[in-house]
């Protein structure tokens, strides 16, 4: 698996011109299946991301969690993280899970990361999205498994 978390001031996902999702405070969250990846890789990583601790405290330190704000998380699949792009100029996604095996996984990822407290909206799985982001700071991270 491969995440891109963002710490975002407010996000949203858009689907045929439907506002879908939308979360205030907290994070977007990027989520690449892999072909191999299971509950080892999920579990790793909705622990991780809920108690990263990348938010300012009083201090201004990045001290604090989205669970210790009271953020939210927005989840989008998204299996061009996987993209090899190492041969050629169009990039391969062989290294990514088939979609029926990614699906079953990210659903899997949101509840485990429900399960760990962080209230959670998904993007729509395999629709194109315009996914709008607030990022604060900017604070980008890459977790890969």
């Amino acid at each position: 698996m491969k995440v891109v978390v963002q710490r975002v001031k407010s996000a949203s996902v858009i689907v045929d011109g439907q506002e879908i999702s939308r979360i205030g405070r907290g994070l977007a969250i990027l989520l690449g299946v892999a072909k191999d990846d299971g509950a080892k890789q999920i579990n790793y990583l909705a622990e991780k991301i809920s108690n990263l601790r990348i938010f300012e405290d009083d201090s201004g330190k990045m001290n604090l969690s989205v669970l210790d704000i009271g953020g939210e998380a927005l989840v989008v699949s998204q299996f061009t993280l996987l993209a090899d792009c190492n041969r050629g100029r169009r990039p391969g996604f062989d290294k990514a899970a088939p979609p029926n095996e990614a699906e079953v996984l990210y659903n899997d990822f949101v509840a485990v990361l429900r399960a760990c407290g962080v209230p959670v909206q998904t993007g729509k799985f395999q629709a194109h999205m315009l996914f709008t982001i607030e990022n604060d700071g900017p604070v980008t991270l890459v977790l890969d498994t």
